[in-house]
């Protein structure tokens, strides 16, 4: 008689676990080597292809389609008798020498009237200068169309409403003028450089008849017995009243706002210092609030900020298209991942082994990890870097406190007796020759001040139209925007490239007038 079977458990072997989480790693091995792929091949983009502004329309129109129309004011011209000079300057008025000597009179009056009254318009509005505000400082000649894109850039940035924004002017003009005083989103004040080229034009610190030649010989120079005849530069030049002035301008703007304006000498908060030929993004003050409170943490001796670096526009068209591509490239790997889990899974529950994880859930927390180990294509904006000062790189939208200023006027010798028509060099050599504690500087790796000059004291060109390099910028922004590269939630420091040991350089020359050295001198010791 056969007796009943009896069950025999078997040993388990695991081999059907084993098959299970073969699959599960085969899933994860091939995961892992097309999301590799996939960041090699995004790095090694061309990162020459061309961008958008290939394309692009620089008419005025196209301009101010980028432009909210609430702005749109201030982009409009309206100009007084007279002509529109280069870059929409306006000239009329200075025809002949007695309409100029008279004109020199009332500008002269109105200039010391302006800066003894110390007028901050808007305040009513906008309430008193705070402590902790940021103080904006653009110092202006006569550029009046780059000037107005500024102002338009301005008034875009979240929180300008907190700011002061004080314009200094080297040139007296009632266009100018009319559009600074028409700037209604934050408190604005206007001061006026009292030894300009316009109001000394026959004499110091404007070009004296008897000033010597720019190259005469210094044996000539003494023969003639013109003025400073014993002073040529380093290079055997004599001085040029259209270069000096913008160092000179620079350090009074400076030592005015510092130390003798009623409604900043006791601020020590940050001063921004811009030109009229800047434009800024939107989150300029946010951004620049993020680095001042992270400064003690990442750099200690940093000492100034910047804004703003010398890089192509074309450098972020290129970084907005590898991130256009890998987008793509992303979405075609998620449909080949999909494709190769239900293969795998065989119509199972799809969950791909990760510990309840599906395998698209996965990629996802991959593609995020992603995000952070490829700065140079994801978050460039949020980074920043720390070097010494160095003034052809760091000197726009450069950024310190009182405490910086009062360690630079311990050393104004230095500065106002350096053979250099420059301030930015000459500030260099402040750095490197008098200050105990040099200049160090935090500078974000995605400018957000950026350079529209076309022409300028330095720059002459044949074609000194603006509007390509505006609406280049714009269109950089509006890429950065879209791509949600502003407003970054932290900033974290970047490794800096290894920089030499910084050599003393020798000036540009420009600068050995002592007349030159006596009145940049003397802006010091007024304040003092």
């Amino acid at each position: 008689m056969r007796g009943r079977r009896i069950p025999i458990a078997l040993p388990n072997t695991g081999a059907l676990s084993r098959r299970r989480h073969t699959l599960y790693i085969r899933s994860a091995i091939i995961v892992f080597i097309l999301f590799a792929f996939l960041q090699f091949h995004v790095i090694n983009y061309d990162s020459n292809e061309s961008g958008p502004a290939d394309s692009a329309n620089y008419s005025t129109a196209a301009i101010l389609q980028m432009v909210p129309p609430v702005f749109h004011k201030y982009l409009t011209s309206k100009t007084r008798n007279g002509t529109l000079g280069q870059n929409g300057t306006h000239v009329g008025g200075l025809g002949d020498s007695a309409q100029r000597s008279a004109n020199i009179s009332e500008i002269l009056r109105m200039i010391n009237r302006y800066n003894e009254l110390q007028t901050i318009l808007n305040e009513d509005i906008f309430g008193p200068l705070q402590n902790d505000s940021v103080i904006i400082v653009v110092q202006v000649h006569k550029r009046i169309t780059y000037l107005r894109h500024l102002i338009v850039s301005l008034a875009q940035a979240r929180d300008i409403s907190r700011t002061l924004l004080v314009f200094s002017h080297d040139h007296f003009d009632d266009d100018i003028n009319d559009l600074v005083q028409s700037i209604d989103f934050c408190k604005v004040m206007q001061i006026f450089y009292p030894f300009s080229i316009q109001t000394h034009p026959s004499e110091f610190p404007g070009a004296d008849p008897e000033d010597c030649p720019r190259d005469i010989k210094k044996e000539q120079a003494l023969l003639r017995k013109c003025n400073n005849a014993l002073h040529p530069d380093l290079y055997g030049h004599y001085r040029e009243a259209k270069f000096t002035q913008t160092k000179h301008h620079w350090w009074w703007k400076a030592n005015r706002v510092f130390d003798q304006l009623e409604v900043t000498k006791y601020h020590t908060g940050l001063v921004v210092f811009l030109e009229e030929d800047h434009y800024v993004a939107e989150d300029f003050l946010y951004i620049l609030e993020l680095m001042q409170l992270k400064s003690n943490e990442l750099c200690s001796k940093c000492n100034i900020l910047s804004l703003g670096t010398y890089l192509k526009t074309f450098n972020y068209y290129t970084y907005n298209k590898k991130q256009q591509k890998q987008l793509q490239q992303q979405q075609q790997l998620r449909q080949q991942i999909q494709r190769q889990q239900q293969a795998n899974n065989g119509g199972g529950d799809g969950n791909g082994g990760f510990g309840g994880q599906s395998t698209t859930e996965k990629y996802a927390s991959q593609s995020q990890w992603g995000y952070q180990v490829l700065p140079t294509l994801y978050s460039i904006y949020q980074k920043v870097e720390v070097t010494p000062w160095i003034s052809s790189k760091h000197n726009m939208g450069m950024t310190f406190n009182r405490s910086t200023w009062h360690d630079i006027t311990r050393c104004a010798r230095h500065f106002c007796e350096y053979d250099d028509y420059n301030w930015d060099w000459s500030l260099q050599h402040v750095s490197q020759q008098c200050l105990k504690q040099k200049l160090h500087v935090m500078v974000v790796k995605g400018p957000r001040v950026f350079h529209i000059g076309e022409c300028g004291v330095h720059h002459k060109k044949s074609n000194c139209e603006s509007n390509q390099v505006i609406s280049k910028v714009q269109q950089v922004l509006r890429v950065a925007r879209r791509s949600r590269q502003l407003y970054p939630k932290s900033i974290s420091l970047t490794v800096a490239s290894v920089i030499k040991k910084t050599k003393l350089r020798k000036g540009n020359g420009g600068w050995g007038d002592q007349r030159d050295h006596q009145l940049c001198f003397n802006m010091t010791l007024i304040g003092r």
